[in-house]
């Protein structure tokens, strides 16, 4: 499913008709409105540069990201957060059973017939999956088996993809279903290979389309096979996370060992509930703030953007969500790409993302600004911006408003500053709402408005915003979605993945949301 699409590409396209009626709302910030023969055209903010405009109807989608988790991190009690797949979650045993160093998830077995679950706190649906792993100690007394689970809602209730080292070390792959009532297998137990080593890696590969449910695996070194050992229909479970299961069975004489979890992919999945915002206007950016003055000059603006279809703040905004293709600027140099599928930042020691790129650390050339500030790009944060760099990247290199970092002498309503805390308060256009320890009311916000956040409730300053991304609309169940580069997902996100994308509810965003500025 595309990030963007048009859906009414035989839309009339021609400007609308003289004259154009104007209505002066009054309140802070003051609206000018103005209006066609078909009703609102768009709608200007005294004050401020960016303007809605009524023209084609768009649809904005996103689906799970793709991601592998190379376990490049230590941890010492869980597995962490996965680079774009979600946070850990375990269950059975005890947090410390399940640590990482860099290179391995590891996942300790400590008695007989114990079992292991982690899963990704990440709902799919049809999902294509490889998991690659090894054991640090052959089986005695009876097999140690290592699954790849998906639909996974709980430790009884899961689809497996299971693979099992015997004692006489045959390797053996069957695929089951668990419910709270009872494990079915849906394919027997099939013998790969013999001669199991200790340190021989394997991968197992497992796939669901709809209510067809299949499984392989191969040693490492070795092809994959091109054909599935499973191939089933079945449609007992729905939606899940996928997952490692682990467990040492019945009469095992080996443990204490571990499983070593050399990486988990994620190829495709699909979200049961995608997010999906569809709405007619576009978000356009005059060259001054409106001064509340109707012209000629505006009323020609106004109908020339209205059959625009250039890209607008929304459509740039998408063009860094997931699946966005890249695109290249030649003006910057040979290579130089300007939008296409982004990451929060490089990973840290915990696997945590780190704060700190901006715009042209995406693009990955050095910056002169306006004001004279300079700033070289860091190579490890190519393609990838933190949140005010992300909003940066849409309104200030893609709509034209200008940019300083952190002086402050220039953070004066006009200049985009570089971080979150200064934008809110200080920067270009106008405060729509704002509220102190309270979220302030949503009702006036438009697409291309800048929502602003206290949500990291570390912050040694109380009450400081520190999270800022750009309101998309509302989606299909009615929810105000804003868009935002985030580190657990690692990406440009409206989806739900580490926290809700929704300015309702009781979410994080939701409940730390503080100002809202127009540009």
């Amino acid at each position: 499913m595309p990030v963007l699409a048009v859906l009414d590409d035989q839309q009339d396209r021609r400007p609308p008709s003289s004259p154009l009626a104007t209505e002066v709302i009054a309140g802070v910030p003051r609206l000018l409105r103005v209006y066609d023969a078909r009703g609102l055209l768009a709608t200007l903010t005294e004050g401020a540069k960016t303007v809605t405009v009524r023209g084609q109807t768009r649809a904005f989608t996103e689906n799970k990201r793709p991601f592998r988790d190379l376990f490049d991190r230590t941890t010492t009690a869980g597995w962490g957060v996965s680079p774009g797949g979600g946070t850990w979650s375990n269950s059975n045993g005890v947090d410390t059973d399940y640590t990482t160093t860099p290179g391995r998830g590891l996942m300790a077995i400590t008695a007989v017939n114990a079992s292991r679950h982690t899963s990704l706190v990440d709902n799919t649906t049809d999902c294509d999956a490889r998991l690659s792993w090894s054991l640090d100690r052959m089986p005695t007394g009876n097999a140690s088996s290592l699954a790849l689970a998906f639909a996974y809602t709980s430790s009884t209730s899961q689809y497996r993809a299971r693979l099992s080292v015997l004692t006489s070390g045959a390797v053996q792959l069957m695929l089951e279903c668990q419910t709270p009532s009872a494990t079915t297998t849906l394919g027997a137990a099939v013998e790969l290979t013999t001669g199991y080593a200790v340190g021989d890696v394997w991968h197992i590969r497992a796939q669901r389309v709809g209510t067809t449910i299949r499984c392989r695996a191969w040693k490492d070194g070795t092809p994959e096979p091109a054909t599935w050992t499973h191939e089933v229909v079945d449609a007992t479970l729905g939606a899940g996370r996928i997952g490692v299961r682990g467990i040492a069975s019945s009469g095992s004489t080996a443990v204490p060992f571990a499983f070593r979890v050399h990486d988990i992919q994620l190829y495709s999945g699909a979200w049961p509930d995608p997010p999906v915002i569809t709405h007619d206007t576009w978000v356009r950016v005059l060259s001054s703030p409106f001064t509340g003055q109707w012209s000629p000059t505006l009323a020609a603006q106004i109908q020339a953007w209205a059959v625009d279809t250039t890209p607008d703040a929304l459509a740039y905004a998408v063009m860094y969500a997931t699946g966005a293709p890249p695109v290249y600027d030649a003006r910057l140099g040979p290579g130089v790409q300007v939008a296409g599928q982004s990451m929060y930042g490089p990973s840290g020691p915990d696997g945590l993302r780190i704060e700190g790129a901006d715009f042209h650390d995406y693009v990955g050339v050095p910056w002169v600004f306006p004001n004279g500030e300079t700033q070289a790009a860091k190579p490890e944060e190519h393609t990838c911006m933190d949140c005010s760099g992300y909003v940066r990247m849409i309104y200030g290199y893609h709509m034209g408003l200008p940019m300083v970092r952190t002086r402050s002498a220039d953070f004066d309503g006009i200049n985009l500053p570089r971080q979150t805390k200064a934008i809110g308060p200080s920067g270009p256009g106008v405060i729509v709402a704002q509220a102190v320890d309270t979220a302030p009311p949503i009702d006036s916000m438009l697409p291309g408005d800048i929502p602003h956040f206290d949500a990291d409730q570390t912050d040694p300053v109380p009450g400081q915003l520190d999270h800022n991304g750009i309101f998309l609309g509302w989606d299909q169940h009615g929810r105000p979605r804003f868009i935002n580069s985030r580190k657990t997902p690692n990406a440009a996100t409206f989806g739900d993945l580490g926290g809700s994308s929704a300015l309702d509810g009781t979410g994080l965003y939701a409940t730390s949301l503080r100002l809202i500025r127009r540009f």
